[in-house]
């Protein structure tokens, strides 16, 4: 049986470009051939896409890496290079993408919103792209550019219509095995469930809806006790929550107090939690010591998973909970596409006299094939100018000898005048 895993790591990167050619049309009783070479392909793209059709982060667990097709190089006669295929990498709904310092990124919440892990690179230009008036045979094509690559933190949060919440051992696995197809782990023990068991639950006038039987939280799981925030993040999604409360003589705590701290929790985690609907249960009434109207806690209903007491009433009571805050919230007609923001050109200074510029769009400046062509060189300062390279270095003090380092080309700075 597979493990259900809801975090996991992704290291994502994109295909490398395909290199420009450098080529000369070459043909009988055609004396001066121009520039004929092609650009190289596009390395291919890495997208994360929700699928309804996944159900966790298994596939990542043993196998992180996620890598796209690389372009092909480009060719004489203007023969361009392919570009490489992109790599679509499905996760479950509701994951969302952090970076490696945890800064979400992306929240892939429905069926096929997705999200650029990693950008392939842009495929080099051929020679016969920088024909001018002034430069009628230039020796010189792009490079390919390698690909971006991310270490990315997935993170799942169950989308599920309701949840049970409540202490370890108070009966939830037992309920939902009585409600759904479910067959958790069922022991008299405490944290017989770690890990989120979902059922599906279908009722008599055909409604189906989902619910999620979550880890027993303990007092302190907002602060991360007994693995509370991977318990109580799988909440954060559901419509409605089912607080059951342990009936039993072998209870860890009163009913009153069983349902103080749960709230609690949950008001400490995510404070709009309580706003939520909400039905409070109390659980095995075959063999309750306490008399439910009198337990200290206003109980919606009392149910036995064991028996099957009140289990019917319960479902009839979420489907209609269910289907209220399925009609509030409304369906999405459309999909959400994240993409990175666009990086501009810095410069950092990584020791004294030393300056990098950092940037896409610079690096890929100064990536041309022969930087020893007076004409490459041209072109280079053209477009550093253009990007605005020489003002951001004046900015950050760089002064005339300092080294100044683009990508794998490094010179001594002089200031332009």
């Amino acid at each position: 049986m597979s493990a259900f895993v809801d975090e996991a790591q992704l290291c994502a990167r994109g295909g490398r470009g395909g290199a420009g050619c450098v080529s000369f049309r070459r043909e009988a009783h055609v004396p001066r051939g121009g520039p004929d070479g092609g650009d190289g392909g596009s390395g291919g793209d890495v997208w994360l896409v929700a699928d309804r059709n996944v159900a966790s982060l298994l596939a990542f667990r043993d196998h992180p890496h996620r890598i796209a097709g690389n372009g092909t190089h480009g060719q004489g006669k203007k023969r361009h290079g392919r570009s490489g295929d992109d790599l679509v990498v499905t996760v479950p709904e509701g994951t969302v993408v952090r970076d490696a310092e945890g800064e979400v990124l992306a929240d892939l919440l429905n069926h096929g919103d997705r999200y650029l892990a990693a950008e392939g690179g842009q495929g080099g230009r051929g020679n016969a792209r920088f024909l001018s008036n002034t430069r009628r045979a230039p020796g010189f094509a792009e490079q390919g550019e390698a690909g971006r690559e991310f270490w990315l933190r997935l993170e799942l949060r169950l989308m599920a219509d309701a949840a049970l919440v409540g202490f370890p051992n108070v009966g939830k696995s037992t309920l939902i095995s009585r409600m759904s197809a479910a067959r958790p782990r069922i022991a008299d023990y405490p944290f017989t469930t770690l890990e989120p068991q979902l059922g599906v639950v279908r009722t008599d006038d055909g409604a189906e809806f989902v619910v999620a039987d979550i880890p027993g939280l303990v007092e302190g799981a907002s602060e991360g006790r007994g693995l509370g925030h991977r318990f109580l993040r799988h909440i954060e999604r559901t419509r409605v929550l089912v607080v059951v409360i342990d009936l039993g003589p072998t209870a860890a705590e009163p009913p009153a107090r069983q349902l103080s701290v749960l709230l609690d929790e949950l008001a400490r985690y995510r404070p709009e939690l309580l706003d939520r609907p909400r039905l409070v249960v109390g659980s095995k009434a075959d063999v309750a010591d306490v008399d439910p109207e009198a337990c200290g806690v206003a109980l919606d209903l009392v149910v036995s998973g064991v028996t099957g007491e009140g289990v019917r009433t319960l479902v009839g009571r979420l489907a209609v909970l269910v289907a209220a805050a399925r009609e509030a919230e409304g369906t999405p007609d459309t999909w959400v596409v994240h993409r990175p923001t666009p990086e501009g050109v810095r410069v950092e200074r990584e020791a004294p006299g030393v300056f990098r510029v950092v940037g896409r769009q610079a690096e890929r400046a100064v990536a041309l094939s022969d930087l020893t062509d007076p004409s490459a060189l041209d072109e280079v300062w053209r477009r550093l100018r253009r990007l605005g390279v020489h003002r951001a270095l004046v900015r950050a003090g760089a002064g005339s000898g300092d080294t100044v380092v683009i990508g794998e080309l490094e010179f001594a700075y002089e200031p332009e005048g």
